[in-house]
C-alpha cells in the first residue's frame, strides 16, 4: 500500500467534514483499532459513510435517531469485503477517540490514527480485513517514523469503561503476527 500526502492511494476517498489540524509539532504515533456497524449488527450499505459525512438520515432506522447529530469520523474504514474507504487524511486529526488516554497522554485524537473495521465486538472479523489492516499498518509505520508496531491498541484500551471495541472477537495475536511476519 502507498500513502501520498496523507491519503492511501488504494482507498476510495470519502471526505468527512469532521476533522481538524493536529497540534503543532504532533505527529501520528499510535494506531487505534475500532469497529462499527450501522445499524448495529448489520453489514453492507453506505450508512457508515453517511454517518462520517454528517449525512445519516435519522428516519431510516430508530438507532440512527440517537446518533445522527454526532460529528465523528475515523481516518479509514475497512469493510468486511476488504474495501478501503478513507475519510480523513492521516496527516490530520480525525474525531474517533473521544475522551481518551494512552500511556499517560490524553486526547488520543491528537497523536493517533483511527481505523474502523466493519464489525461488532462479538462477530468474527474476515480474513481480508485482517490482511488489509496488517498491510495498512506496515504502510503507516513506513510513512510515519513516529509510529511502530508496539503502539497499536483498541478503542477499549484508551477509553476503558466507555468503549468496548474492537471487542473480544478481534484476534490481536493473529493480527500482530501478520504485521510482524510480513515486515
Amino acid at each position: 500500500m502507498q500513502i501520498v500526502n496523507g491519503w492511501l492511494v488504494q482507498a476510495i476517498r470519502c471526505p468527512s467534514p469532521n476533522y481538524n489540524l493536529r497540534p503543532e509539532g504532533v505527529y501520528p504515533r499510535l494506531l487505534v483499532v475500532h469497529n462499527i456497524s450501522l445499524p448495529p449488527g448489520k453489514f453492507g450499505g453506505e450508512y457508515i459513510e453517511r454517518f462520517f459525512q454528517n449525512r445519516l438520515n435519522a428516519s431510516e432506522h430508530p438507532y440512527f435517531e440517537t446518533i445522527a447529530e454526532l460529528q465523528v469520523s475515523a481516518h479509514l474504514l475497512i469493510k468486511r469485503t476488504g474495501e478501503l474507504i478513507q475519510f480523513v487524511s492521516f496527516d490530520e486529526r480525525a474525531w474517533h477517540a473521544g475522551q481518551s488516554e494512552y500511556c499517560g497522554s490524553e486526547n488520543c485524537n491528537d497523536f493517533s490514527i483511527g481505523i474502523e473495521l466493519e464489525g461488532t465486538d462479538s462477530c468474527a472479523y474476515t480474513q481480508i480485513q485482517y490482511s488489509q489492516l496488517a498491510e495498512l499498518t506496515r504502510a503507516l509505520i513506513s510513512a510515519y517514523p513516529s509510529m511502530n508496531a508496539d503502539d497499536i491498541t483498541g478503542h477499549s484500551d484508551i477509553a476503558p469503561g466507555r468503549k468496548t471495541d474492537p471487542g473480544a472477537s478481534f484476534n490481536w495475536r493473529y493480527f500482530l503476527r501478520l504485521v510482524k511476519q510480513e515486515s
